[in-house]
């Protein structure tokens, strides 16, 4: 039983896709961080004055929050150009390595 659990560890790159996981969850936390931080702060700032809001994620009308929309699209569109990115480098190298 043991060493069927090591083979579909192995086999099905488990550890691997744990460790993804892992590091893409820190990542969106630096992201995330990014975007609250100083993204939202830094240039944001003065739309947020000029709106009479300190605050993104205090932007609404009528009750619907469009400054935590607007700024988890930011998060996710600097989480999809890292992965991009990424995945976009690990394919050349992987494709030169083949050759």
């Amino acid at each position: 039983m043991h060493k069927e659990f090591l083979a579909f560890l192995k086999e099905y790159g488990v550890v691997g896709l744990a460790i993804a996981v892992i590091i893409g969850g820190k990542v969106n936390n630096v992201v995330t961080s990014l975007v609250n931080d100083v993204i939202t702060p830094g240039l944001l700032q003065p739309i947020l004055r000029h709106v009479g809001a300190d605050d993104i994620a205090k932007l609404q009308v009528s009750g619907i929050y469009y400054g935590k929309f607007l700024s988890a699209t930011i998060d996710f569109l600097i989480v999809a150009a890292l992965v991009f990115f990424f995945a976009k480098k690990i394919l050349k190298e992987t494709t030169v390595a083949k050759k």
